[in-house]
């Protein structure tokens, strides 16, 4: 901290440094490393703007002026992260609402149709499970619902690798004549 000369009792601190003159001395370098942390030669004049809002409005200035170009510094490399997600945030508004302008302009959704018939299917695949007996929907909700290997079944349920693969060959074909009697007709695989 700078002090008027005397006695170091009677110190008294000096005004803090003049923003306008520190910002225009650090200027050149600052706008090139907001530059380079945006990418974008138009958001320069707008994030430098705002560091230079930053610095006047600061509440604690700072008095050691070797400590001035490293705040400043830091408070461009953050205005700079923070144009960069404001940035990228419009960019991900604008990619959403162009790709689902089709939706904006009739008032509907384009896959409603796909869409019902996918739950309606889902709806008619869970129903056809509860039919199942217990062992048949056991193992295949070990097999595809916790997406564990046959030898992890093996070791879990205390049986041969062997015995799990024929019991969900079995499970399988019960479930297929399920789907088949409400309805539904399974892909060959």
């Amino acid at each position: 901290m700078s002090v008027l000369p005397g006695n170091s009792s009677d110190a008294v601190p000096r005004s803090s440094p003049d923003w306008g003159e520190a910002l225009l001395a650090h200027e050149s370098w600052l706008r090139k490393v907001i530059l380079a942390r945006t990418g974008e030669i138009q958001a320069v004049e707008d994030v430098f703007q705002r560091v230079a809002l930053a610095a006047v409005e600061q509440a604690a200035p700072l008095m050691d002026p070797a400590k001035i170009a490293p705040w400043l510094h830091r408070l461009a490399v953050i205005h700079s992260a923070r144009y960069r997600r404001t940035m990228g945030r419009e960019r991900r508004a604008m990619r959403n609402f162009t790709e689902n302008r089709a939706q904006f302009d009739n008032g509907r959704a384009g896959d409603v149709l796909i869409w019902l018939l996918a739950r309606e299917r889902h709806d008619q695949t869970r129903r056809a499970l509860g039919r199942l007996d217990g062992a048949d929907f056991e193992i295949l909700m070990l097999k595809y619902g916790e997406k564990w290997s046959c030898r992890q079944i093996a070791e879990r349920l205390g049986i041969t690798e062997k015995a799990v693969d024929s019991r969900l060959t079995r499970a399988r074909v019960r479930l297929r004549h399920e789907l088949l009697t409400s309805g539904i007709e399974g892909k060959e695989q």
